[in-house]
This record gives C-alpha cells, structure tokens and sequence, in this order.
C-alpha cells in the first residue's frame, strides 16, 4: 500500500521520540529519518520502527497518531496553516506578535524609534521555508525562537547591528521549518533569542515527572 506525507511525519515522531528517551543513537535517527522520507510503501516504512515500542502491529505506528509528549515539538502539525500576519510596523511606539499566529512566508517587520517583539516558540508557519526581514532605525527587535527551530541570522547592521543569543541549549529539529532572519538595522539593533516559553518548560516538566513515576511503578513491580 502506498504511503502518504502525514503516514511518513508519524513515523519520523516515532524516530524523534525515540532519539529523545535515548533508544536510537543520532546517527542511526538521521539515517532512519531519511530513508523514511525516501518510503513509498507501508512496507518500506514499517522496518524502519520495527524494533521501537509503538501500540498495536507494526503498521499502527504508521497509520496511528502518536501519543504527544511533553519533549517533542510537532512540527508537522504547525507548517502549512494560512498566515495570519504578514509584517509589523512601528513608529514613536511598539508591536507584538506572540502566542499562537502564523507566520507568513514574507514577513517584514519596520521600527523606527521604536521596539517591537517577535515571538516564535508558539506561532505555526505558512511554509516550511520562512523569511523574517527586520528593519530599524535607531530603534530594536527582539525575535524568540524555541532552541529546536532551523533559525538562521544574517543582517546588516550600522552603528548597531544583529545578534543571536541562546539561553536554552540548541537541539535544531531536522523536520523543523526553516527561518532566515535578516534585514537591515542602522542605529538599532536586532536580537534574536533562542528559549523555551513557560508553556512548553511546564509541558517538559511534566514529561519529566511522568517518566520518573513510570519508573518507579516500574521498580516496584520488579520487587514485588
């Protein structure tokens, strides 16, 4: 049976939650990942999950929806979606875009004299390949981005400029879209941060604390 784009993104979470609870080594992810973006079939992506805990027989992972996790970002389900902002502007003022939108495959953001704040860590995109263009003068940006985001940073700057900072390590999703950051800041500058918001250090918290309880019952049965 031939399988479809959402069947072979149920089996690349499958890989990514395995990768995270440590049962594939990153080498052996990124060659499972491939080859399953390589699959035409059902049976050519069922031996890709074989040996990794999934309910049901050895299709259901490919034709299940996975079970979500606090430590894995779907990037399947947020790439896509029909934009619903496509730039930002800001004089003797500010702006925001924060929380669940949607990033639009152009977006040009403008600031003079002014702030503005870009907030990625919850937003879903249009496409998979985004352009985030930042334009100030003698104002500043600051862009969130989670630390699993394909973020790359490149603008001119005079008397100012871009720079990127991380406060959470950087784990780069390979399914992730890709976000080029650039633009033009003069007397101004453009920061772009890489941290998780509070909803998801809360959602991996209680993975955290759900793994742990799971092995502790696990423990316990093992005395008994």
């Amino acid at each position: 049976m031939r399988a479809s784009d959402a069947e072979r993104e149920r089996v690349a979470e499958t890989l990514r939650e395995a990768v995270a609870e440590g049962r594939l080594e990153m080498e052996e992810f990124e060659q499972r990942l491939e080859a399953t973006y390589r699959a035409r079939t059902h049976g050519e992506l069922e031996p890709i999950v074989r040996d990794l805990p999934a309910p049901g027989t050895a299709v259901a992972p490919v034709g299940a929806a996975p079970v979500p996790t606090g430590s894995a970002v779907r990037w399947a389900d947020r790439i896509g979606k029909p934009a619903t902002s496509g730039g930002a502007f800001a004089i003797w003022g500010g702006f925001g875009r924060r929380g669940n939108w949607t990033v639009g495959r152009k977006f040009t953001a403008f600031t003079m004299w002014g702030g503005g704040e870009i907030d990625l860590r919850e937003a879903d995109f249009e496409d998979r390949e985004v352009v985030i263009r930042c334009f100030t003068i003698m104002g500043g940006m600051r862009v969130k981005v989670p630390p699993e985001l394909n973020a790359q940073v490149k603008g001119i700057g005079i008397m100012g400029g871009f720079r990127e900072q991380s406060k959470d390590a950087r784990t780069v999703s390979p399914d992730s879209p890709r976000v080029r950051i650039t633009g033009f800041a003069l007397m101004g500058g453009v920061r772009v941060e890489r941290k998780r918001s509070k909803a998801q250090k809360q959602r991996l918290r209680e993975a955290e604390r759900a793994r742990l309880e799971k092995g502790r019952g696990a423990s316990g049965r093992s005395e008994d």
